[in-house]
């Protein structure tokens, strides 16, 4: 198990700050390297192992790669790639994958195989596709290699996004980790969107939980109602999960010196499928775009092959997520609903107002998520069915959770959008112009979502983040 969140908030955090800041700039790598490998060593100590062979196999992978490119042997090159590349993804396959494929195995010969019974490292999948991310960019003439194995070590094991993301593409990055100037300013920016994503991940989407494991503990045909409700807070809850792990991981980074990419962009204001997933999960997205789909062809060898790539990326980024028939499930039905909103629905969806799109989008959505939340699907058919009347419409339980959960679903629904971004951004321009007063208050504010947010981790006896199992 990794850190608590009160021991990293209270005690690993501030002694990182302090070491970070009081060394040379030279060695400031160094110790972001050092302090990431002992966060990681803290819950699973076997595992730095693995980390390390990455590490080092993608390094030395990037290394070989410009050197055989320098000399003109661009086959060569090639296989450096191919064999960096393949080490990374056999790690992830074996710890991730093997008994999936024992179970397929199993099930196609009539005959139990039992499985393994490997515990995943935590965050393999994010860093895998970091090493592999970087090799090919050096393959490509995308990113300078990293001749300095410290600098790259705290590029793959930085903490702050270590265990859930974002991934980070080296390229993004590779001038900040040969030379970054910290400051004042942007460490309080950091502060500040670390704070909002303590919130949305403490006050948001851990209540929003306690909505969907009511409802989801519900036994026979529940109202449809009760369904949807649950299905509802699910839906949000594994939005301000992972967005604030994101915003938290974005504001540590820039605590120390370092610019992440957005990873959200209110997916849950989308007109389309396809706008929805430009939105969500952008550095996922990103990596499959640039490292799957355009080298496959992309859209470029004709439709057959188009839909193909499509199919492919979309069974592959379901398969990311988790060694399960629902992830897969899930997949295929995003690529589905995906080739057809771009091959037959694209001018309908043009036409119909922007009420229509958006509820069109969120249901697709939202089945999405009841697929993804359910390992087994066949354990979940009954909440499935319940989603379309099988428990009737409405009950007294039903209006009491309505009842009970509401101001947190207005809270919910408010934090998914736009407006309290532009509140806040409204009140820093006023904090521009010496307003003492909104000074005061966006102090207060921050304040206010820290202590509740400690507050509650206080009293929550287990606190996890839904995508430190991917």
């Amino acid at each position: 198990m990794v850190f608590s969140s009160l021991l990293f908030l209270f005690r690993f955090l501030p002694i990182v700050l302090v070491l970070y800041f009081a060394v040379p700039r030279k060695a400031r790598n160094l110790i972001l390297l050092l302090v990431s490998l002992f966060f990681y060593a803290w819950g699973e100590p076997v595992y730095v192992v693995l980390m390390a062979v990455s590490i080092v196999s993608s390094w030395l992978g990037g290394l070989a790669v410009d050197a055989l490119r320098e000399r003109g042997n661009e086959r060569g090159a090639k296989w450096a790639l191919i064999l960096a590349s393949g080490v990374g993804l056999a790690l992830l396959g074996v710890f991730k994958y093997t008994d999936f494929v024992l179970d397929i195995t199993s099930r196609v010969i009539g005959r139990q195989i039992s499985p393994l019974g490997l515990a995943l490292p935590i965050g393999i999948s994010f860093y895998t596709f970091q090493t592999i991310s970087y090799v090919a960019d050096v393959y490509r003439g995308t990113a300078a290699v990293q001749k300095n194995i410290i600098s790259y070590g705290a590029y793959v094991t930085m903490f702050p996004q270590l265990i859930a993301g974002p991934i980070v593409q080296y390229k993004t990055i590779d001038r900040q980790l040969r030379s970054r100037q910290e400051s004042v300013e942007q460490f309080a920016e950091g502060v500040n969107r670390f704070i909002i994503g303590l919130g949305k991940k403490v006050l948001l989407a851990n209540n929003a939980g306690v909505l969907w494991d009511t409802v989801r503990r519900m036994q026979g045909p529940i109202p449809a109602l009760t369904a949807w409700l649950g299905l509802a807070a699910f839906t949000f809850q594994i939005y301000f999960d992972f967005s604030g792990y994101s915003d938290m991981a974005i504001g540590l980074g820039e605590m120390f010196g370092f610019r992440f990419l957005e990873n959200f962009r209110y997916p849950y204001l989308s007109a389309s499928v396809t706008e929805f997933w430009r939105r969500w999960h952008i550095s996922l997205g990103t990596w499959f775009r640039e490292y799957v789909y355009i080298p496959l062809g992309g859209n470029r060898a004709g439709l057959a092959k188009q839909i193909r790539n499509i199919l492919v990326v979309w069974l592959l980024t379901g398969i990311w997520h988790g060694a399960n028939f629902n992830f897969v499930i899930w997949g295929l039905y995003y690529g589905v609903i995906l080739l057809a909103e771009k091959m037959v629905f694209a001018r309908l969806l043009k036409r119909l107002p922007a009420w229509a799109k958006h509820l069109y989008t969120m249901f697709f959505v939202m089945i999405g998520w009841y697929i993804f939340s359910y390992n087994e699907i066949g354990s979940g058919m009954g909440y499935f069915l319940s989603l379309f009347g099988a428990g009737g419409l409405a009950d007294r339980g039903s209006i009491y959770l309505l009842y009970n959960f509401a101001v947190l679903l207005i809270a919910l629904i408010l934090g998914s959008t736009e407006l309290p971004a532009r509140a806040g951004r409204a009140l820093l321009a006023r904090t521009e112009d010496s307003d003492w007063l909104c000074i005061a208050l966006r102090g207060i504010f921050y304040a206010a979502v820290f202590i509740f947010s400690v507050a509650w981790l206080v009293d929550a006896s287990f606190n996890p983040f839904l995508y430190f199992r991917f």
